[in-house]
């Protein structure tokens, strides 16, 4: 008899988080190493909402809250998804967890059955398939294409729901590639989506403040209101807020479902940290004025890296509308051979020897779902990410 249990096999270990421990292991060992593996912003947490989290723990807010949510974040949530987005929610309709995957992890393993099918556009971020294929469910991948911008394209949509499809996963915008979809780009998907009343909408907006050049964010039931019953909208502060250490996330949904996420979660992990759901309070109900400063930096730093990468060998970077990734393509420096001698077969190949030759951590496409390609996160300063440039362009340029 097996002692490791059959659905843990199922999964491998996050490649993202891989890569990063890879990096700081070396940066440890006094290797030089630009990270440009990790998802988080590199600005620290606003002031004032470290200031909420001290005020919370001097008040003694310290001990068990209620499973999925303090009453005063649920409402702080509430008021949130109607301020930006126009969909208005109970807080019975409200989950909170210990981040965004938590509340994914929840919804996947508390809806899925073995064999049920979860339509998932590629690339697309690492945990989805793997929760999915955990909870012995069909992850089905929805290719797109640079040409498209990433975009799911309504026909090839259609074409892969089934009787079998329970869910089809959304991310907007996206990790890895930074596309988002407009108010258009998406009615064509839910024009899809509400022609098969089977299947379930978890969308992923963890990204949905980090947009540019006067992108306008859309959320699938706000676009869908005949969506509304069966859609998950998800949510969280690490990624706007720079909290990704404060571990918040949240997600509005029909009661059925949110009921059933609290009851796993009441024999999991229980509630959230009291303290940084405090936090999470005065990061959603405070000032977001430093958000669009933030942005200012992004943007700036998406130009630089994009304009960068296009002038390396072999190296196609199509100019995303948000988040913090570029998706660049690496097929131009397939079958070629590495300053150590390593013929480049794919993309894991290239971040390998990137790594290896210059230094520079990034993350393999095939992690995505979606190659030959690399992810890159340009939340770093503009000069790591222009030497990074230009240690990309030397090894693309020592290619033969």
């Amino acid at each position: 008899m097996a002692f490791i249990s059959d659905a843990l096999s199922r999964i491998k270990p996050s490649p993202t988080i891989g890569i990063s421990n890879v990096a700081r292991e070396m940066k440890a060992a006094g290797k030089d190493v630009i990270a440009l593996s990790a998802g988080e912003p590199d600005f620290d947490t606003p002031q004032h909402i470290k200031d909420a989290a001290i005020a919370a723990i001097q008040r003694g807010e310290t001990k068990y809250t209620a499973v999925d949510g303090i009453p005063e974040l649920k409402a702080a949530i509430c008021r949130k998804f109607e301020r930006d987005n126009g969909l208005k929610y109970k807080p019975s309709q409200v989950s909170v967890g210990t981040g965004g995957k938590q509340v994914l992890f929840n919804a996947l393993v508390a809806t899925i059955n073995p064999g049920d099918e979860v339509i998932i556009p590629a690339p697309y971020w690492v945990s989805y398939p793997d929760i999915v294929q955990f909870c012995g469910g069909k992850p089905v991948p929805l290719p797109t294409k640079a040409e498209h911008g990433f975009k799911v394209q309504a026909a090839d949509l259609e074409r892969l729901i089934t009787p079998k499809t329970k869910w089809f996963i959304f991310n907007s915008p996206s990790n890895p590639s930074g596309a988002a979809y407009s108010h258009d780009d998406l009615k064509k998907v839910t024009d899809v989506l509400k022609k098969h009343p089977h299947v379930w909408v978890l969308t992923d907006d963890m990204y949905e403040k980090l947009v540019y050049d006067g992108f306008k964010f859309a959320t699938p039931a706000q676009v869908e209101p005949s969506l509304y019953d069966r859609t998950l909208t998800l949510n969280g502060v690490s990624k706007a807020y720079c909290m990704t250490g404060w571990r918040i996330g949240y997600a509005a949904g029909p009661e059925q479902l949110i009921k059933a996420m609290g009851t796993l979660q009441s024999q999991s992990t229980t509630n959230p940290s009291a303290i940084s759901q405090w936090a999470a309070v005065a990061a959603l109900d405070g000032p977001q004025d430093f958000i669009e400063k933030h942005n200012v930096s992004f943007k700036s730093r998406r130009d630089l890296i994009v304009s960068m990468l296009n002038q390396a060998k072999g190296i196609q970077c199509p100019t995303p509308e948000g988040a913090f990734y570029v998706y660049p393509s690496c097929a131009g420096t397939l079958g070629m051979t590495a300053p150590s001698g390593k013929k480049l077969e794919n993309d894991e190949d290239f971040a390998k020897e990137l790594l290896a030759s210059e230094g520079v951590a990034v993350v393999h496409g095939a992690a995505f779902g979606s190659s030959p390609a690399f992810r890159i996160s340009y939340a770093t300063s503009e000069k790591e990410l222009e030497e990074a440039g230009r240690r990309i362009q030397r090894f693309c340029g020592s290619l033969r």
